[in-house]
């Protein structure tokens, strides 16, 4: 009986135990959830980490190096003495090496900023890929950070200039909206676009960049963004579903071609293999050849080989004497024809002209030489043969 209070005694202590476990963890659970309703103030930012947060310095030295092209040489070694200044008040040591085109950043036993290594090789990235050293230097600081975008070439370099100049805009119009929109610094330097600023500005700018060079204009995007800021101002939208707002824009196929130029016809399916083709023997069957003696085959091949011969002399020759066939010529023939249809006129009208004169009355001239009448008689008198009568006036001329 002892041993059995003694087992029951045991298991209570047990469950009390797990009892006592799982309001610990609803206490915590508790405690979670009011720590997540908790709101960051808007103008609250994170401090910096100082020297009393790493009184030791960093273990290992840490080191990034970056080429440059050439046409930057001449800046960067300008602006160098500013350069190392810049990264030595963060105790960043720099060098520069002319000869291979190159910088490269370590760290030193006085840094205590683990994170300011990665700055500072982005710090070099941005001077190499064009940015000024204005702009360049304010990657040192905390709640700014940066992203090299490469744009997409493709095989069409005019495309690609097109596209890229899109993203530009008339005079940097459309650069400048992104900008503002997106509150980060953007440059477009040949295939890369450098752009520095807040991560939810540079998530906005890679995705209208790539987009821009997946033939996607960026005032689409632009206008997407606008309405987005607008958005964000009105307190009782911000737990909403914005997709009603937001402009939808569908892809329009431009190509007036709707068929491609070669169809490929896709064979029925057979389950059994093709016919095996003839071979050498099987068409010598086929044409009796195979059954002839060696002479009479031999001789066979000879005359096959003069007659086919002959034909192709046939041929050369009748293409050598297309030369001196004389061509046809069209003038030729069209003046002929014109001739033809000028003398057929000429009758017609010859013998309209002969009706017309008939029919009229005409009067009587006489030729001086015969003594006839001609055909304009106009009753005047030849000196030779006297007057005439008012009836030789009436007479007739016969065709």
């Amino acid at each position: 009986m002892e041993g059995n209070d003694d087992q029951h005694s045991g298991e209570q202590t047990i469950k009390r135990k797990r009892a006592n476990k799982n309001r610990d963890k609803t206490e915590i659970s508790d405690e979670v959830s009011e720590d997540i309703k908790l709101e960051i103030p808007p103008d609250w930012k994170e401090p910096g980490i100082t020297r009393e947060d790493n009184p030791h310095g960093l273990l290992e030295e840490s080191s990034f190096a970056t080429l440059f092209p050439k046409y930057r040489e001449k800046y960067i070694n300008e602006c160098w003495p500013l350069i190392k200044k810049a990264l030595q008040d963060h105790f960043i040591t720099a060098t520069l090496d002319l000869i291979e085109g190159s910088m490269k950043v370590s760290t030193t036993r006085k840094t205590f900023d683990p994170y300011m290594i990665i700055r500072s090789r982005d710090f070099i990235k941005l001077i190499s890929r064009g940015v000024p050293y204005d702009q360049a230097v304010k990657i040192l600081q905390d709640d700014v950070y940066c992203d090299v975008i490469k744009l997409s070439k493709g095989t069409n370099k005019a495309r690609f200039v097109k596209r890229r100049q899109r993203l530009v805009g008339p005079e940097g119009s459309t650069l400048k909206a992104l900008e503002l929109l997106s509150e980060c610094y953007v440059l477009v330097q040949g295939r890369t676009v450098s752009a520095m600023g807040p991560h939810r500005g540079l998530k906005q700018v890679r995705k209208v960049v790539q987009d821009t060079m997946d033939n996607i204009h960026p005032i689409y995007n632009i206008k997407t963004m606008m309405i987005k800021r607008e958005l964000l101002k009105d307190d009782k939208l911000s737990q909403e579903d914005w997709d009603r707002f937001l402009p939808k824009f569908n892809k329009k196929n431009l190509s007036k071609r709707k068929k491609p130029h070669v169809i490929r016809k896709v064979k029925e399916y057979t389950p059994f293999p093709p016919s095996q083709p003839p071979s050498k023997m099987d068409k010598e069957i086929e044409s009796g050849e195979y059954f002839l003696k060696e002479d009479e085959r031999k001789d066979k091949h000879k005359t096959n080989k003069v007659d086919k011969q002959k034909e192709a002399k046939q041929r050369r020759e009748e293409k050598r004497n297309k030369i001196y066939i004389p061509p046809i010529d069209d003038e030729i023939k069209s003046q002929s024809v014109d001739n033809d249809s000028k003398k057929s006129i000429d009758i017609v009208k010859l013998k309209h002209k002969i009706n017309i004169s008939s029919k009229k009355k005409m009067g009587g001239n006489l030729n001086p030489g015969s003594g006839k009448i001609s055909k304009k008689m106009g009753g005047n008198v030849n000196p030779s043969s006297g007057k005439i009568s008012k009836k030789s006036k009436k007479m007739k001329i016969s065709k």
